[in-house]
């Protein structure tokens, strides 16, 4: 499955700054730097920022975060959601995460905040998505929705080739 950019514009120096500083305060990690070549295009339900040609970040209700991608590349250790193995097949799939799968989680989360999904054997990301719950009650609840999936790996974004 691919997905059609569209109304693709180059980020200016200032622009850049701003929205790496952003996402510094959010996962505690310096991404990309106005010397590199920053897009921001439209996709689909959401923008999309591609570093040097490569989907790194998606722009969801006007707030920035990394794209799967972007995750592998950065290696942030906040905002992450932890689940166990055998939700990681649904996760991957594209499913939302469920509370009773989750078996760790960013203890700074809260809800309507952005995060990523990770396994809990490979601490590798599978998606990214919307807190629909604190960290906190992801972790006791027994029952509900805890991350609403908004990108995943094999997805559209994850598949992007320059």
């Amino acid at each position: 499955m691919s997905i059609r950019l569209r109304k693709r514009h180059r980020l200016r120096r200032k622009e850049i700054k701003a929205l790496s500083e952003h996402l510094e305060a959010i996962f505690s990690i310096r991404c990309f730097t106005p010397d590199d070549i920053v897009d921001r295009a439209e996709s689909t339900g959401f923008d999309v920022i591609l570093v040097n040609g490569e989907i790194l970040g998606l722009v969801i209700k006007d707030k920035p975060c990394l794209s799967v991608k972007g995750i592998l590349k950065y290696r942030p250790d906040k905002k992450y959601v932890t689940v166990d193995m055998g939700a990681v097949k649904y996760v991957y799939n594209g499913a939302d995460v469920m509370a009773p799968g989750v078996v760790d989680a960013d203890e700074e989360i809260t809800k309507g905040d952005f995060v990523w999904v990770r396994d809990e054997k490979n601490l590798q990301p599978l998606a990214i998505g919307e807190a629909l719950m604190s960290s906190e009650k992801m972790i006791r609840s027994s029952k509900g929705k805890a991350v609403n999936s908004l990108h995943h790996v094999g997805d559209g974004i994850w598949s992007y080739e320059k």
